[in-house]
């Protein structure tokens, strides 16, 4: 299965228009994608953005494993059932916390680590 189904192209440009299959459904692109950095988007229920026409939100790997920590989310049955939202899902690497949190941290063969002073919780 394709991940990416192009409809359209422009002949003389870059633009382009497609469908991004996911696991939450289909995602006609360009699109426009409200960041939950903790998961839920502020403000809005996954009704009122659904209702807007959204069909897929943004989260943060990074922010998620700090709070509420991928314990609580895998207990309460996944990112998708915790949020109570029925579409699409696109998690960031949490690696531009790597370059953004370099006073905190150290990066070896393995990976990096790092310690941020406001959680005291330490990521690897």
């Amino acid at each position: 299965m394709s991940l990416f189904k192009l409809v359209a192209a422009d002949p003389g440009g870059r633009a382009r228009a497609g469908i991004l299959v996911t696991r939450g459904g289909e995602v006609p692109t360009p699109a426009f994608m409200p960041v939950g950095t903790h998961g839920a988007v502020r403000a809005l229920t996954p009704a009122e953005l659904a209702g807007c026409g959204s069909r897929l939100i943004l989260g943060n790997t990074y922010h998620l494993y700090l709070r509420p920590g991928h314990e609580v989310i895998q207990r309460l049955g996944g990112l998708r059932r915790f949020i109570a939202w029925d579409g699409a899902i696109l998690t960031d690497s949490g690696g531009f916390q790597v370059f953004s949190l370099a006073p905190f941290r150290k990066v070896r063969e393995e990976g990096s680590s790092s310690a941020r002073t406001s959680t005291a919780r330490r990521t690897t």
